[in-house]
């Protein structure tokens, strides 16, 4: 019995002692450690602009004196702008904490107003401010992609031959392998929400999807505008010398506008004349004249639909380029994968979904490419609807939060020499695979679609091509060039290979 009161009464200290506390923290707003700013403007100068994974990492080891605990050293960083406030999350069960299981709080999107001029927060589901127009688009993207999640459907029928058109692109052009990876990543959704068969990189509307996804991009990070730090800006004229964001808004809205109308109208009409291949926008208007719609579903539905085709310029494609590079470097890691794969289809036809249980081997190098270059190396940010606390750390309301996949990627403590390309790390001893089956590169939820389209597409490259290095015309090899660019919040791999 006196133990009993005993631990009541501690419990009760501890209750009153953690209380006052965060009381004393929010009084002092004891934020995250992070560079120190200069008067008015902040950090409005010291945001990066490129690589923005690895700058964050580095922020986390150089800023930790503030720390109220040695196990959150360099985990979460504070920056801010002419009063904005941002915070990084380097680590992975801090952003779970925060984005997952406290995102009531934490799921919003901040206020980007130089996207707002690029037109992307009209209809792009992926950069809306959390409400009920977000919450009905969400609700038809999941029926939508649950659907895709469960071959075979028509999403799966329409990946497969996606990916062996990209086969016989590789196999009779391999010299265009950029404009068949664009055509991959991009043609895919296209068909699927239109019914649209692009035949080339040239399509309208491929150029008008990958070159504003591109400019919205470089407007969403902190550092990528200063609209974002100083909304009245958004008023300055584009014509006006320096005002290359309003300039690159101005491209990037027209963009929007051509590559929402061009597959729409197409649709409409295939509709209108009977012969519209089945699609998601296909299947809604003919159901719309059928038993009519409300104009907020019709809304939604084409909001999804501009979304999942805009949206195939990035993760696609960046990492089926990350993967061709490394199985040029390591020939070795190429030779293992090509050996399970002929042990389960003998050569005599192409991978389906239907095998990938069977192929351990190939699953780790998919899960190795996605960590080892994230496309996205920072997630898109999130902003907070209320005042909250982590770890004794102050994160007010409105304040703008990122993921810092990288971080969580090249974790020391989790992946043994980070830097490596190494599919091994996913595999047991037994030649299983491990549980650490969590894509960071798709950020905090499942992005089924493209899981299925890049897992296909390395499963059937390796099954049919070998992949070498390049040779001029004396035949000597050339060396491949490693080096990567980023815009924005995405990484794509600058190479010349040989299939």
């Amino acid at each position: 019995m006196q133990s009993a009161f005993t631990a009541l009464l501690a419990a009760i200290v501890l209750a009153l002692i953690t209380r006052k506390l965060l009381k004393t923290t929010k009084e002092k707003k004891l934020f995250p450690p992070g560079p120190k700013g200069l008067p008015l403007i902040g950090n409005a100068l010291d945001f990066p602009t490129e690589n923005l994974g690895p700058a964050y990492t580095q922020w986390g080891k150089q800023y930790n004196s503030k720390l109220i605990s040695p196990l959150m050293k360099g985990d979460i960083l504070h920056a801010s702008a002419f009063g904005s406030h941002v915070i990084i999350v380097n680590n992975r069960q801090m952003a779970d904490e925060l984005f997952d299981r406290r995102a009531v709080k934490h799921s919003d999107r901040p206020s980007l107003p130089a996207l707002d001029l690029s037109g992307m927060t009209s209809y792009n589901l992926g950069v809306m401010r959390y409400g009920d127009k977000w919450r009905l688009r969400r609700k038809h993207a999941l029926q939508i992609f649950r659907q895709a999640a469960s071959p075979p459907n028509d999403f799966s029928n329409t990946i497969v031959d996606g990916v062996h058109k990209a086969l016989k692109g590789l196999l009779h052009s391999p010299e265009n392998l950029w404009d068949h990876n664009k055509m991959l990543s991009i043609s895919i959704p296209m068909s699927s929400m239109y019914g649209y068969d692009a035949k080339s990189t040239d399509d309208p509307c491929i150029v008008a999807a990958d070159q504003t996804f591109t400019l919205g991009m470089e407007l969403s990070s902190p550092g990528g505008s200063l609209i974002n730090i100083i909304p009245l800006l958004r008023h300055i004229p584009p014509w006006i010398p320096g005002a290359i964001s309003q300039r690159k808004a101005e491209v990037s809205r027209k963009l929007t506008e051509l590559m929402i109308s061009i597959p729409l109208e197409f649709t409409k009409a295939r509709v209108a004349e009977g012969n519209a291949r089945p699609s998601v926008v296909g299947n809604f208007l003919e159901k719309k004249n059928t038993v009519g719609v409300s104009e907020e579903e019709e809304e939604a539905v084409m909001s999804v639909a501009s979304t999942a085709y805009a949206a195939g310029s990035d993760t696609t494609q960046s990492a089926t380029g990350t993967f061709l590079y490394l199985m040029v470097l390591h020939p070795d890691i190429q030779k293992k994968a090509q050996a399970e794969i002929d042990s389960v289809l003998g050569g005599k036809r192409l991978p389906t979904y239907e095998d990938r249980p069977s192929m351990p081997y190939i699953e780790a190098i998919y899960r190795e490419v996605l960590r080892w270059r994230p496309p996205g190396s920072v997630g898109f940010p999130h902003s907070s609807t209320e005042d909250d606390f982590y770890g004794g750390y102050f994160i007010p309301k409105g304040s703008t939060l990122m993921a810092n996949i990288w971080a969580m990627t090249h974790d020391e403590t989790r992946y043994e020499n980070p830097l490596s390309f190494n599919p091994e790390r996913f595999i047991n001893p037994d030649g299983t695979l491990n549980d650490d089956d969590r894509i960071m590169a798709f950020g905090f939820g499942r992005r089924y679609v493209r899981e299925l389209i890049l897992w296909l597409t390395f499963a059937s490259i390796l099954a049919v091509f070998n992949l070498e290095n390049a040779k001029d015309k004396s035949g000597n090899i050339i060396k491949v060039n490693d080096e990567y660019y980023e815009f924005g919040l995405i990484r794509e791999l600058v190479e010349q290979l040989d299939a």
